[in-house]
């Protein structure tokens, strides 16, 4: 499903590795914790599984798909099924919340009749269904990353990356999110969350990939977090 086999990544203005030799591979259905202090490297990754970056050196693969052979003019089909949820929400403050998950199909051009179901649907699931009409700066902060993820899912995406999708939530909107997450493995989809929040980590026993300096210095199965300062 994801795959790094030896991957380098240098950005240019730098004399360092961001990534240094990294290899993993996420199976098929898997939800996976990636942790690690800042500059450790998860952002760079995240990065290079959007295909927003290539590597220096290495292969990608990402839903079967090999990264060096991929035309650029593809990089939207492969996008598609990906879904991302951000810290920082990323929703369009002029929209609703119906408005911003239809947003994602729009984007690929799906008929009206698909998005008047799915829509609904995807509210429902992550329980907003009555916020529909409502406006991003009228809802919580909980709220407002609920929708995110129902824009991430209404395409039915085969991979979440969720970037620190609690840095701006109380431990109870997190938990939430954490539970929805959750949810979302048991159906299927392939769960990646880079975090620094070690309670949520260490409660939910998942496997823990650690990254230190651009290098993985752990990965464990129903792992906690590894303070590595």
């Amino acid at each position: 499903m994801l795959e790094l086999s030896h991957v380098k990544m240098r950005y240019p203005a730098s004399k360092t590795y961001a990534l240094n030799d990294v290899s993993l591979k996420i199976e098929k259905g898997e939800f996976v914790f990636i942790v690690g202090s800042s500059g450790s490297g998860k952002t760079t990754l995240i990065k290079l599984l959007l295909k927003e970056l290539d590597p220096t050196s290495g292969k990608i693969k990402v839903a079967d798909t090999d990264y060096s052979k991929l035309k650029r003019k593809n990089i939207p089909k492969i996008r598609r099924k990906i879904g991302v949820v951000f810290q920082n929400f990323r929703l369009l403050k002029d929209r609703t919340v119906y408005e911003n998950v239809a947003f994602a199909q729009r984007v690929i051009e799906t008929p009206s009749r698909y998005i008047r179901r799915q829509v609904p649907a995807m509210l429902t699931l992550v329980g907003l269904a009555d916020k529909y009409k409502s406006f991003p700066k009228q809802l919580s902060g909980g709220e407002q990353q609920r929708v995110a993820l129902a824009r991430a899912l209404v395409n039915k995406p085969e991979i979440l990356l969720a970037d620190e999708p609690t840095g701006n939530l109380d431990p109870k909107n997190s938990w939430e999110i954490m539970r929805l997450l959750e949810d979302v493995n048991k159906k299927g989809t392939t769960v990646v969350v880079v975090t620094h929040n070690k309670e949520i980590v260490n409660m939910m026993k998942k496997r823990v990939i650690t990254l230190k300096h651009g290098e993985i210095i752990s990965d464990e199965q129903k792992g906690g977090y590894i303070d590595e300062d």
